[in-house]
């Protein structure tokens, strides 16, 4: 990975996860706030729920590479946090790239400049009773 770290420590994948914002996906759950740093940072993480170590481990591999392809499209100072769902492993890197090129990337941008990736609509809004 070209302009982009490991997250190590426990304390920053903890930061990340309680102050940072979230995006939910069908393949993986992304949590990201800006580290005020030149480079951004990456985490991983894989749940016994994913599986075997195996599957793990092709999580991780898949989540990387899909990193990889779209990392120059990234914005550069986000720490993120990529948590792998159940059956990732059956899916193809190609698929969890398109879905970073598609909608990861644009989202990280909008975390990026502090927007809320995903804006919640209130379901009763403009509904009088």
């Amino acid at each position: 990975m070209i302009y982009t770290e490991i997250l190590r420590q426990n304390r920053e994948f903890q930061l990340c996860y309680r102050k940072g914002r979230s995006f939910v996906s069908k393949y993986v759950i992304v949590y990201a706030r800006p580290n005020k740093l030149p480079c951004s940072r990456l985490g991983i993480t894989t749940g016994k729920k994913i599986g075997n170590a195996v599957c793990r481990s092709r999580s991780r591999r898949l989540i990387r590479q899909a990193w990889r392809e779209n990392e120059l499209d990234a914005p550069i100072g986000l720490d993120v946090v990529i948590v792998a769902r159940t059956g990732l492993a059956d899916h193809s890197s190609d698929e969890l790239s398109a879905y970073f090129r598609q909608y990861g990337m644009p989202l990280l941008h909008r975390i990026y400049a502090g927007e809320d990736p995903m804006p919640r609509t209130n379901p009763k809004a403009g509904h009088k009773s």
